[in-house]
């Protein structure tokens, strides 16, 4: 393969032509400065990755060496702690420090719902993912094993059967989720919007409505004989659907149709852990997929039932508010990319000796270029609402690593001339930095610490976007001007570590839970050999 050559820098013809003819053009970034920002960054920074991957095999080798000299010796904690604090794996715990946040999305910072990840190669499954921020009940009821299978309910076709059980099902959720002032949803007739307020109509000819006006939350069509009202619980929405032409809705006393739930209220574009990206050519398919979703003209054709189907990004959601307003929900997961970690490396690019380039640095440099995209507001669809992009940085060890991702994002601000206020940087006027970073992952040596909230504060907490010197993280509290800290260091008693959530990378409540799939009210704890204990939620 002829590489390209770029200040420096010896580049996959394939991922040189996607830069100048489809990442940069409408960013502002001409491929030329993006090249030259790039070699700067591998310059400066590029050693220090090596050197930091070195100490973890010079670890590694210690912590190896430790446990054959010690093979079927009774465990000593004392002498094992002592052991690693004396190499340097274990490190002082750095005194609290208080971190503010700002700008950031509100599925960072205030909605607890579920996440998924997806890997980037396959544009049908990512737009599927993104779509996924609004599901039907209905059919996650009709077509899984939520309500047991029984025979006779197979085959083709739509069965009656079990479709009465699913709506059963799905009225008695409405009941304990969004409850009348009286009587239950299975006996509503007719719903409809008076002075403001949800009003239902029973089968016994009485009126009700919701037990707590505060979750109706809007409507769609007249308001009379509305097409969809829209409720909220615990922050998620929830639209019933009516139409009695559908037909479900036609043998529905009240014609609702179906019932479309928030549900993955974030989704993370993993470029990492679910995909191989072996050479150029798998980290252009990769990067193209994303710059789709940030431009929002990504689209999959397939096949589904003999026709050819066109996936794309869903539209936002438009309803109009109990008091005559027009209210735009968002119609799509909020988006966070998954970079790789920093052991990895990539020939995509080589450097001036012609090495292999650290994947990581690649990555952050374009994902911020793509991101621009969405930044600048052109599409139809937006991702981050607040001008954010969001990184999830996985499998980082120690605060020096930690420490090393903040630098390379900065760097990586100045080079987009994105927004930028860290540590280094302080004369710009740009209150918080653009790319934020999340832990995907709390490594060995790595530990969140939430220091107990002051007593009888009003606080939501959640872990949203964070400043980070390497060393502390932590977020603002939500709705109160309280804070919360947070420490980021190592600790060195037995635990359990929790697959958490740092900064504003998750939500609050995927940082509390594993950060795919899980609601999150509580911690969420994992096994973990390091003897790190992690506990994170909203309260």
């Amino acid at each position: 393969m002829k590489r390209i050559d770029a200040h420096g820098l010896k580049i996959a013809p394939v991922l040189f032509d996607f830069i100048a003819n489809e990442a940069t053009p409408k960013t502002g970034i001409s491929a030329d400065a993006f090249w030259s920002g790039l070699a700067a960054i591998l310059r400066d920074l590029g050693p220090r990755n090596r050197e930091l991957l070195a100490m973890r095999d010079s670890l590694q080798m210690k912590i190896d060496a430790w446990h054959r000299a010690n093979k079927g010796k009774p465990f000593d904690m004392n002498a094992y702690t002592a052991f690693l604090k004396e190499i340097g794996y274990l490190l002082p715990e750095p005194a609290t420090q208080k971190v503010e946040t700002a700008d950031v999305d509100e599925e960072i910072g205030k909605i607890c719902g579920p996440q998924l990840v997806v890997p980037l190669t396959n544009a049908r499954y990512a737009l599927n993912a993104a779509n996924a921020r609004w599901g039907s009940l209905y059919d996650a009821f009709y077509g899984t094993d939520a309500i047991p299978h029984e025979s006779g309910e197979s085959g083709r076709g739509y069965n009656k059967a079990r479709g009465d059980k699913v709506i059963a099902k799905a009225k008695a959720f409405l009941d304990s989720a969004v409850a009348l002032a009286s009587g239950s949803h299975t006996d509503v007739i007719s719903y409809s919007v008076i002075a403001g307020q949800l009003a239902a109509k029973l089968k016994s000819g009485n009126a009700t409505a919701l037990k707590s006006s505060a979750q109706f939350a809007g409507y769609q069509g007249d308001p009379s004989a509305p097409s969809a009202i829209l409720l909220v619980n615990n922050g998620m929405h929830i639209e019933i659907k009516i139409d009695r032409g559908h037909m479900i809705g036609k043998d529905d006393p009240a014609g609702v149709a179906d019932m479309i739930l928030e549900s993955a209220v974030s989704t993370i574009l993993d470029m990492e852990d679910s995909v191989a990206a072996v050479d150029a050519e798998d980290k252009v398919l990769v990067y193209r997929n994303t710059l789709g979703l940030m431009n929002g003209t990504l689209s999959a054709d397939f096949e589904k039932g003999g026709k050819i189907v066109k996936r794309a990004l869903n539209p936002d959601r438009v309803y109009r508010t109990a008091n005559g307003k027009e209210i735009t929900l968002h119609g799509r997961s909020l988006l966070l990319m998954r970079n790789v970690g920093h052991h990895m490396f990539t020939d995509a690019v080589l450097d001036s000796t012609g090495a292999e380039i650290p994947e990581g640095i690649l990555d952050a440099a374009v994902t911020g270029l793509l991101a621009i995209h969405d930044l600048k507001g052109s599409a139809k669809t937006r991702n981050s609402r607040t001008g954010s992009i969001y990184i999830v940085k996985p499998k980082m060890h120690g605060p020096d690593e930690v420490a090393l991702t903040c630098d390379v994002f900065g760097r990586v601000e100045k080079m987009l001339s994105l927004p930028n206020n860290r540590p280094d940087d302080p004369q710009e006027r740009h209150e918080v930095p653009t790319l934020d970073q999340g832990l995907r992952r709390l490594e060995r040596r790595c530990r969140l610490d939430r220091r107990p909230p002051r007593p009888r504060s009003n606080w939501q907490g959640h872990v949203g976007r964070a400043r980070q010197d390497g060393r502390h993280a932590g977020a603002k509290d939500q709705p109160s001007a309280g804070r919360r800290h947070y420490r980021l260091g190592t600790l060195p008693d037995r635990g359990y570590i929790a697959r958490a959530a740092l900064s504003s990378s998750q939500r609050s409540g995927a940082a509390a839970g594993t950060g795919e799939g899980r609601p999150a009210r509580q911690a969420v704890r994992y096994p973990h050999h390091s003897g790190v204990t992690i506990e994170l939620g909203a309260r």
